[in-house]
């Protein structure tokens, strides 16, 4: 009795014999597995990730103003989008609470890239999914929920702007930038001078 191909996958006998819940199975781990590896594929292409997400929102706010409507989705998917930011800009371990090394604060200290709470990856791939997600909400009328969309407008950027100087004086208090550029460098790396006369 055979089990199947030599590569251990189900043979096609397999599959079309087995109950429904073992082929939705077996397909939705194929599908998962496919999305998985597009996804490690696009790590190294970072302008090219961003510019399709900026095609994402493009697209959703374009469907937004089409249909005049869903502000309370928009105002949902920019609370989200701002809880990702702070979580981009914060770094792994917050200097308040750590008990070990901490970010290096004088030039002598020793270089440590700044690592974020929430990778740059997992940013980009977080925000595409919130807009993917906002833009099929928007084909459901139960989410149209009318609401004067100024007021929104007002809560958001206010949030926006109380959340943000938080964040600074956070940065300023524990002297980090959520960039890291590489270590700074001081004079040539040419090596002493010698001239031979």
């Amino acid at each position: 009795m055979e089990n199947g191909p030599a590569t251990g996958g189900l043979a096609v006998d397999d599959i079309s014999s087995s109950s429904p819940a073992s082929v939705v199975s077996h397909w939705s781990f194929n599908v998962s597995r496919r999305y998985q590896h597009l996804l490690d594929k696009s790590v190294p292409h970072v302008l090219y990730r961003w510019i399709a997400c900026l095609a994402v929102a493009l697209i959703y706010a374009v469907r937004v103003y089409m249909v005049q409507g869903y502000y309370i989705i928009t105002y949902g998917l920019g609370i989200y989008l701002l809880n990702l930011l702070i979580g981009f800009l914060s770094p792994q371990i917050d200097p308040e609470t750590q008990d070990g090394p901490s970010l290096p604060t004088r030039g002598s200290d020793e270089f440590r890239p700044f690592v974020r709470r929430l990778p740059e990856f997992k940013f980009w791939c977080s925000i595409t999914k919130a807009f993917c997600i906002a833009f099929v909400m928007t084909f459901f009328s139960v989410f149209d929920v009318p609401v004067f969309w100024p007021i929104l407008v007002f809560y958001w950027i206010s949030l926006f702007i109380l959340t943000m100087r938080k964040q600074m004086m956070h940065m300023i208090k524990y002297k980090y930038i959520p960039f890291s550029f590489g270590k700074q460098r001081y004079g040539t790396t040419d090596g002493p001078n010698i001239s031979k006369d």
